[in-house]
């Protein structure tokens, strides 16, 4: 009997992983040191929820989180694709490891399919938290609607608000911190004590306090494209002023809250080092004009600073000081 040979089946192009992996950005962690916190926090409150309960939701939380931060990396690098601005800052004369964080400009993913997996990575952040607020020890209200406005607003940094571009990047950037913090303490705790609400602020501004750098660094850029940042819309003096402000913010909540009787005695003293590197990090920038320094520095300080509110929370957890 004669073999008839069957035609070679087409071959199925793999999946760039990879490009995937690049356009979500996963390696950028800082917005995730959220939960930890929470978790610290909720040690130190002793609420005495139930364990599995509590784990549950910060995982659920926190895939929420990285999917969030997925669809805004993505649709904010659809708008950099399609305005050019990313063509000019990731151009071919850039390294090749700098271009292939940018795969709609390096050719890696097409238009199409990084808008497909934004929707996929807000749909599945919308699964998570719902899931998270589901299965909470506690639901006020506040709590389910900030996680709620949060699943609404949190992918449209450059998307159809583009809330960067309209002039509430630096809002944004801190909110979003906020955000990340003080809705998933609500659903764990119920509550909203006065030194997680001052812990939720100093984490927010741990972000918009290396942002402000890499604005400061890219006003030709944004510019161009219409983006109205502080560094674009105030001149060289004013957006100097305008981080020294916001640094200052920091400052005076880490003190402030020990004074008003939010926080220990002791707890300026444990946060001491971020205050003065802080300062430290204002005079590289905008002194000796080394602003992508400063900005390397916020970043490493802002894990500075999660770590030592984290101990903190957690000595009060283990001496039962409480919040």
């Amino acid at each position: 009997m004669e073999h008839v040979a069957l035609p070679a089946a087409p071959e199925v192009a793999p999946i760039p992983w990879r490009a995937y992996a690049r356009l979500a950005k996963l390696d950028i962690w800082d917005y995730y040191l959220s939960v930890p916190l929470v978790a610290a926090l909720v040690l130190a409150a002793g609420t005495g929820a139930d364990a599995g309960a509590v784990l549950a939701v910060l995982v659920l939380f926190l895939g929420g989180e990285v999917a969030m931060s997925a669809a805004m990396c993505t649709f904010d690098d659809v708008t950099g694709y399609r305005d050019g601005s990313d063509a000019v800052n990731y151009g071919p004369d850039a390294p090749a490891r700098r271009l292939a964080r940018k795969p709609l400009v390096a050719g890696t993913l097409t238009e199409r399919q990084a808008i497909r997996f934004g929707w996929l990575t807000v749909a599945l952040c919308v699964l998570c938290w719902a899931a998270a607020v589901a299965v909470a020890p506690a639901r006020p209200g506040w709590a389910v609607a900030g996680t709620a406005a949060l699943a609404v607003f949190g992918f449209q940094y450059t998307w159809w608000l583009r809330i960067s571009y309209n002039g509430f990047q630096e809002f944004f950037l801190a909110a979003l911190g906020w955000f990340f913090v003080l809705p998933l303490y609500g659903l764990l705790t119920g509550r909203a004590d006065g030194f997680a609400v001052v812990q939720a602020l100093v984490f927010g501004l741990g972000p918009l306090l290396f942002g402000v750098y890499s604005n400061t660094n890219d006003i030709p850029g944004d510019r161009a494209v219409g983006r109205r940042t502080a560094a674009v819309l105030l001149p060289p003096r004013g957006n100097a002023a305008f981080v020294a402000g916001c640094s200052a913010l920091e400052a005076v909540l880490l003190v402030g809250s020990a004074v008003a009787g939010f926080a220990p005695w002791w707890f300026p003293l444990v946060m001491a080092p971020v205050v003065a590197l802080r300062g430290w990090q204002w005079v590289l920038g905008f002194v000796r004009g080394e602003i992508l320094l400063a900005r390397r520095l916020g970043i490493r300080l802002h894990r500075v600073c999660c770590a030592l509110l984290v101990g903190v929370d957690l000595a009060l957890a283990v001496t039962g000081g409480g919040l």
